[in-house]
């Protein structure tokens, strides 16, 4: 994503990552909790000029930082806001990298203890050579088991996957 990466390298260049960081997450944090902030960035309705107004007042009052706030009037100059949760989640990517670090997706049937999601943290990171932050979620359609995804790679030995696979099996047979 062009916008994501031209935000991330004047940050870099200006040695302002945890700023941009800062500002993200309070993007993120915004988006997550305003009804009308997701429709500002969404509706078709709302003109070019109105979205961009709308969208740096709101960037003014939540003081984000100067490149985002540039970023996000030229975006609704050209009717790109839809795009913010997808830059957020990119920019994010990008920091976590810079970092060393790694985000991996992780669905369970049950909640994970303390104890297991260091176990699995750990696992992964020998394995993908990165630190890896776990985001763990719960899928009781999984019955057992875990998915695991680390950027591309996708891990499923869940108990739903194996049953599917074995439900195949038997139709090929039958």
């Amino acid at each position: 994503m062009r916008y994501a990466t031209a935000i991330f390298e004047i940050a870099k260049e200006n040695n302002d990552l945890a700023g941009l960081e800062t500002g993200i997450n309070d993007l993120a944090a915004a988006l997550g909790e305003s009804a009308d902030l997701r429709d500002l960035i969404a509706s078709p309705l709302i003109s070019r000029a109105e979205q961009e107004s709308a969208i740096s007042a709101v960037a003014d009052k939540m003081d984000l930082h100067a490149i985002l706030r540039n970023t996000l009037a030229l975006m609704a100059q050209k009717r790109r806001l839809f795009v913010v949760p997808q830059l957020v989640q990119v920019l994010r990517n990008m920091l976590a990298d810079e970092r060393g670090e790694v985000t991996a997706d992780v669905a369970s049937a049950k909640a994970l203890t303390k104890t297991q999601l260091e176990k699995l943290s750990k696992t992964l990171s020998e394995r993908v050579g990165k630190t890896v932050t776990i985001n763990a979620t719960v899928d009781e359609s999984l019955i057992g088991g875990l998915v695991v995804k680390v950027g591309s790679k996708m891990i499923d030995s869940s108990i739903r996957s194996k049953l599917n696979s074995l439900q195949n099996a038997m139709k090929e047979v039958g």
